[in-house]
């Protein structure tokens, strides 16, 4: 009897466990959702009621150039931000593999980047980046040249990119630090009897090896360009000419400066499947099977 009663017990708090985890997901994560889905086909001002507005928010996005402009921002920004935080995730990686005291701190170190407050480090590099700022007052006096990093439509996405790359490197590169230290060293023995060169046994061996991790990272990246908000909003509110206009901001501007929440219900959707999809590229393009090769 006690056993049973036991059994019984145990039954109890499980089921317990697994109700109060079932109501937050409806209370944070559901009804979000469905309330998301609602807006998305309703005229609201956040005052009254919400009415029903059929396919207008639809047709209003679809001739939005400002909208379809901030997702290709999330391209252009990717194609600065990808090459300088994989190349710099995997430095950091490798410089690890060779640090021997110190590593714990040099690790901490770099993720206290990760963990600064976005508003804050935004200010500090609006001012690093400034046309009469520390950096360009050091490119004047030692080569006589100034960067327009923030007020120009070339430069200032650039610019933004190095600064979530300072961000994410050292959390990156982590991740690919536990993929390298996760690698047989017998593989690299054998290796030797071949002698490759180390740019071969870096992208013949090394690097498929890790393929997990660099998939991870890839995905987190494009994460972080589609979600990007505070550096751009910070830096260059936008500009200049919206050469920075991220479709997070775009969303916010129409939510609460327009004060059109149904069309930014809307963009929110759309931005979710864009970078889901984007993802689903990656995964199906780049994602091997290490093990079974």
């Amino acid at each position: 009897m006690t056993l049973k009663s036991g059994h019984l017990t145990e039954a109890h708090i499980g089921a317990a466990l697994a109700i109060l985890y079932l109501l937050f997901n409806l209370l944070f994560w559901v009804y979000p959702f469905l309330w998301l889905a609602i807006l998305s086909f309703s005229d609201w001002r956040f005052f009254g009621t919400p009415s029903f507005s059929g396919l207008k928010n639809i047709y209003i996005i679809l001739e939005d150039r400002e909208f379809w402009g901030s997702l290709w921002n999330v391209i252009r920004f990717l194609g600065f931000y990808l090459p300088m935080v994989l190349a710099g995730s995997l430095a950091f990686a490798f410089g690890l593999q060779h640090i021997g005291r110190g590593k714990v701190f040099i690790a901490l170190s770099f993720l206290l980047a990760n963990v600064s407050s976005g508003v804050a480090y935004s200010l500090v590099f609006t001012k690093i980046f400034s046309s009469t700022g520390p950096l360009n007052m050091f490119l004047l006096d030692w080569f006589g040249v100034t960067i327009p990093w923030l007020s120009s439509p070339s430069m200032a996405m650039f610019s933004i990119a190095l600064v979530v790359t300072w961000k994410f490197v050292g959390y990156y590169g982590l991740i690919l630090y536990s993929g390298l230290m996760a690698i047989p060293t017998e593989i690299y023995d054998a290796a030797k009897l071949d002698n490759p060169p180390p740019l071969t046994r870096l992208f013949r061996l090394t690097l498929p090896m890790i393929n997990s991790q660099l998939i991870l990272v890839l995905i987190f990246a494009v994460t972080v360009a589609f979600g990007i908000f505070t550096e751009p909003y910070m830096m260059t509110g936008g500009g200049p000419l919206e050469s920075t206009n991220m479709p997070l901001l775009v969303m916010y501007e129409t939510a609460f400066s327009r004060l059109q929440p149904g069309r930014a219900a809307l963009m929110a959707i759309i931005i979710a499947v864009a970078s889901y999809l984007a993802i689903v590229v990656i995964r199906k393009t780049l994602e091997k099977d290490v093990g079974s090769a």
